[in-house]
């Protein structure tokens, strides 16, 4: 492993691979090409300070660039210590010129060291996929509070932990809730978390999804895209929730809906994407069958409860790359992926770049939002502002080479009107 005053990196002979990955993601990411041809024009970030603590990938490293383009100094650690793709990691640090602190299956304490070390850059600004970055900085760091103008948080469980910071009165700087955008969490979350998901569990396992019975735990737009992606696959799907509306909404797309308990009996592959904990606990464990295969694609790893399916086994062993078996004292066995976290990078590669590509765009041009403001916002968890969100889709769309239609007039001053009726 290589550790250098500008990161710490697993193989810094890696980076040449890693600037031929980065280059093959930019050709799918117009919209954030466009952005950072106008940053390094414009310079909307010119002294400024920015640490990210995101899924080092090659989508990671395109937005890192266009963030560099615009003027900022950019410092990076890793929001998951499984998702890190080691020759990205040696590039940005070698090619690039980004001090990256990020290691593909690091243990916990050195997770949390390179957290600190991209909070040594003292930012001005900070990106998260998770509030890791934001906690460790509101607990541990706050003699850097002060200097702190902004932040951007890409995820779900991000944004909930964020949101209850706030409500408790303990979030010191304000913070816009990238993934709330419509660019973001229509795409990003439902076509790329339903792709790379079973993309993931594809690679790890090699099953054949035709015929199989698939429990998706949570119906957000996460669950959705999974569960539109596996019964493309031929996946019988079956959904469980939480919240009744979005229950009937699954039942009303076609899909089997029930309580995880009666699922837990008859399915062959669980996927949890709630953000909660213990979705899947002991008592559905006990009621597994033989063979049944569990992955999680949401934040952290605490969907499935690893501890309890360690007490219930009396062995287990890896069985393949991201497979581990666990043997049951009856003598099932379960196979838990990726120790339990997020299947699409720890087993693949992630979400697709061109969908990254609307995603990465909003912190781009939230981070320059932020930068850009007179007067800064009170603390607190923001929306992406509405005409980002429809810049972004509209540069998308140009991107693709798909024109829409545009309002006449009169059919404006229609809908702005009341007068008019039957």
């Amino acid at each position: 492993m290589v550790s250098q005053a500008e990161g710490h990196v697993k193989d810094i002979g890696l980076a040449g691979q890693g600037v031929l990955r980065i280059e093959w993601a930019a050709r799918e990411m117009p919209v954030l090409r466009l952005i950072r041809e106008e940053f390094t024009r414009d310079k909307p970030l010119r002294g400024m300070r920015l640490s990210g603590c995101l899924h080092i990938t090659t989508e990671t490293a395109n937005l890192a660039l266009a963030l560099r383009d615009g003027g900022a100094s950019v410092a990076l650690c890793a929001s998951n210590p499984l998702s890190t793709q080691d020759d990205v990691a040696a590039a940005l640090v070698a090619e690039y010129g980004i001090p990256t602190f990020s290691i593909h299956g690091e243990d916990a304490a050195t997770y949390y060291k390179h957290i600190h070390a991209a909070l040594d850059h003292r930012p001005h600004f900070t990106l998260d996929d998770g509030a890791d970055l934001v906690t460790v900085l509101h607990k541990e760091r706050r003699d850097l509070l002060q200097g702190v103008k902004g932040g951007t948080e890409e995820t779900t469980t991000g944004v909930i932990r964020l949101k209850s910071m706030a409500r408790e009165g303990r979030l010191e700087y304000p913070i816009v809730a990238v993934n709330e955008a419509d660019t973001k969490h229509l795409f990003d979350n439902r076509y790329g978390t339903g792709q790379s998901t079973v993309d993931g569990i594809t690679r790890a396992t090699n099953v054949l999804w035709a015929g199989k019975k698939v429990v998706v735990c949570g119906y957000g737009w996460c669950g959705r895209g999974i569960a539109m992606r596996v019964r493309g696959m031929g996946a019988h799907v079956i959904v469980t929730e939480v919240k009744p509306v979005r229950a009937l909404e699954a039942l009303m797309d076609g899909y089997q809906v029930m309580p995880i308990l009666d699922a837990s009996s008859v399915g062959d592959i669980f996927i949890t994407a709630t953000g909660d904990i213990s979705v899947i606990d002991a008592p559905h464990l006990k009621r597994m069958k033989d063979g049944a295969i569990l992955a999680n694609s949401g934040h952290f790893n605490v969907e499935i409860d690893i501890t309890a399916l360690e007490e219930m086994s009396t062995a287990r062993r890896p069985i393949r790359p991201s497979v581990e078996e666990y043997t049951l004292r009856d003598g099932r066995k379960l196979y838990l992926l990726a120790e339990g976290r997020l299947i699409n990078l720890a087993a693949a590669e992630g979400h697709p770049s061109s969908v990254m590509d609307m995603s990465f765009a909003n912190q781009a041009l939230c981070v320059a939002y932020l930068a850009g403001l007179k007067k800064g916002l009170e603390p607190g968890v923001y929306p992406v502002p509405q005409e980002i969100d429809q810049r972004i889709a509209h540069l998308k769309l140009r991107s693709l080479g798909i024109g829409i239609d545009t309002l006449t007039e009169e059919q404006r001053r229609y809908l702005e009107s009341w007068e008019e009726g039957t």
